[in-house]
């Protein structure tokens, strides 16, 4: 015997909690050296734990992960192709513009390509792509105080060219 329940009629759209976050991001890599290479040494996360050459989690400040890379079901394999869905970027987000200026000083002395950077109004980012071929975003928001706003309070965020030169003058 099945029953319905008739659950009550929801008094406000459903909202997740303000104080969440994400957490971490596993990305399927054809290989984990190359991948970790990049990761690691060029992005600077620390490896926090390596299950053989299968898996490798890495983080900022110790967090257990940030980034996850894994094989499970990609060794050797191809990149998606332009036109199918999947993962547009992660994004790393940086407590200030020398931080991210900094990001930016490592990307240039390893002479890794940028696909672009931008000014968003509410952020400031720099966009690139992984060894294999997953996007990048490296990233800091302004302070809230600080983003443009339309007359009735909604967000204005825009896309305007970031001035590369200033921010790599920042780096120290």
């Amino acid at each position: 015997m099945s029953a319905t329940i008739e659950a009550p009629a929801p008094a406000a759209p459903y909202t997740v909690a303000a104080e969440t976050r994400i957490g971490h991001v596993h990305l399927k890599v054809a290989e984990l050296e190359r991948s970790l290479s990049f990761w690691r040494d060029l992005i600077g996360l620390e490896v926090q734990q390596r299950i053989g050459d299968q898996a490798v989690f890495l983080s900022a400040g110790g967090y257990h992960h940030h980034i996850a890379l894994n094989t499970w079901e990609s060794a050797g394999g191809s990149p998606p192709g332009f036109g199918t869905t999947g993962l547009y970027h992660v994004a790393l987000l940086y407590p200030d513009r020398r931080a991210l200026a900094r990001a930016l000083k490592q990307l240039a002395e390893a002479g890794w390509p940028l696909e672009g950077a931008s000014d968003h109004g509410v952020s400031e980012a720099l966009y690139l792509r992984d060894p294999d071929g997953n996007g990048v975003e490296l990233y800091r928001d302004r302070p809230r105080a600080d983003w443009p706003r339309q007359p009735d309070g909604t967000l204005a965020m825009v896309t305007k060219r970031l001035d590369l030169r200033a921010l790599l003058a920042e780096a120290g």
